[in-house]
């Protein structure tokens, strides 16, 4: 998967050189590239932002430089027509989103190529998405019901729940199908050595060798956890 990342701040990715992300850049499986928003802009003071029409307070992020941006990128993506399925598809971090899952992100983790774009101040301007959105494809796309000061951290989160999808970046890919959100449930309580610590035991159940009914256990703990912590995921009571 190649992945394509815009924003004013580069140096704030270089910590995707670590862990299984760093591992699979290494490897050839993820092809990441950080572009500089700046690098667009045509005044000497390099300016990305402006005031927005109708007043207000903040400042919008200027659609000439993201426009050039977006367009190096695609004209780097070869034998690919815009309008396709296999053509980049450009997520934009915004509290004006649709909200990020573990559904969304196996959805992209099956993309060829993403670019992202990191906006900052008060957002970027729509034309931006609007114009990309009749050449391609674009999603909005938020981690939560909360705002940011800008798309950096969001992307790296995404890129970390998408990444590990990928096959062959995670070495057990049967550790994937066990974690939260997977099946629409939280994940069990996980245990490891001394099966005693500080006055806490391990359940007893999972050193029974009945793996019927560590299965059973899990299962439990999962409807448990899920009713407790996040209601809101149970499928509705007939």
């Amino acid at each position: 998967m190649r992945i394509d990342i815009i924003t004013i701040f580069p140096e704030f990715f270089s910590v995707l050189d670590v862990s299984l992300v760093g591992k699979a850049r290494q490897s050839g499986l993820i092809d990441l590239r950080v572009h500089n928003l700046r690098d667009h802009t045509h005044d000497r003071h390099h300016s990305v932002d402006d005031t927005p029409y109708g007043g207000g307070a903040g400042m919008v992020m200027k659609p000439e430089p993201w426009g050039d941006a977006i367009d190096a990128i695609l004209s780097d993506v070869q034998d690919v027509p815009a309008a396709t399925d296999a053509a980049p598809l450009l997520i934009f971090p915004s509290p004006a989103g649709e909200l990020f899952t573990q559904a969304m992100a196996r959805e992209l983790a099956g993309e060829s190529n993403l670019i992202f774009g990191c906006g900052r101040y008060e957002g970027i301007d729509q034309r931006v998405f609007d114009h990309f959105a009749v050449e391609g494809r674009v999603r909005l796309v938020s981690l939560g019901d909360y705002v940011l000061n800008g798309g950096e951290v969001a992307v790296m989160a995404m890129i970390e729940a998408v990444g590990r999808l990928i096959p062959g970046v995670v070495g057990n890919p049967e550790s994937l199908v066990e974690e939260s959100h997977e099946d629409g449930l939280l994940e069990y309580p996980s245990y490891t050595k001394p099966s005693a610590w500080r006055g806490l035991d391990v359940p007893p159940v999972l050193l029974s060798g009945n793996h019927g009914a560590i299965a059973a256990w899990r299962r439990e703990q999962q409807l448990e956890r899920t009713a407790r912590v996040r209601p809101d995921l149970l499928p509705p009571a007939n």
